[in-house]
């Protein structure tokens, strides 16, 4: 395989996948945990902030710890987070 053709492949599949995490804000949903396996809202704080965000306030939203503020680039952020997990869940695009 032409190593131009694969670098495309690769470009094509990274940027869908980039992209796959925005979503429109209604849609975000997240599968049900019993409140006994919910972690603290404080302590996705405590991630993020280590990780470089600027967290200004955390709800809950469909089943979703939803967090807005700025993330590690500085970039203002809506992003929605598991809340067993907190593996990121989506991220609502927001304007230039």
């Amino acid at each position: 395989m032409n190593k131009s053709l694969l670098f495309a492949a690769a470009a094509v599949l990274w940027s869908a996948s980039a992209s796959a995490q925005f979503v429109e804000h209604d849609a975000v949903k997240c599968a049900p945990v019993p409140q006994a396996e919910r972690r603290p809202q404080m302590e996705l704080q405590r991630k993020l902030t280590g990780e470089g965000w600027k967290v200004r306030q955390i709800k809950n939203f469909n089943g979703c710890y939803e967090v807005y503020g700025f993330d590690e680039k500085g970039q203002r952020t809506e992003a929605f987070f598991d809340p067993k997990t907190f593996e990121k869940v989506g991220q609502v695009k927001q304007p230039s």
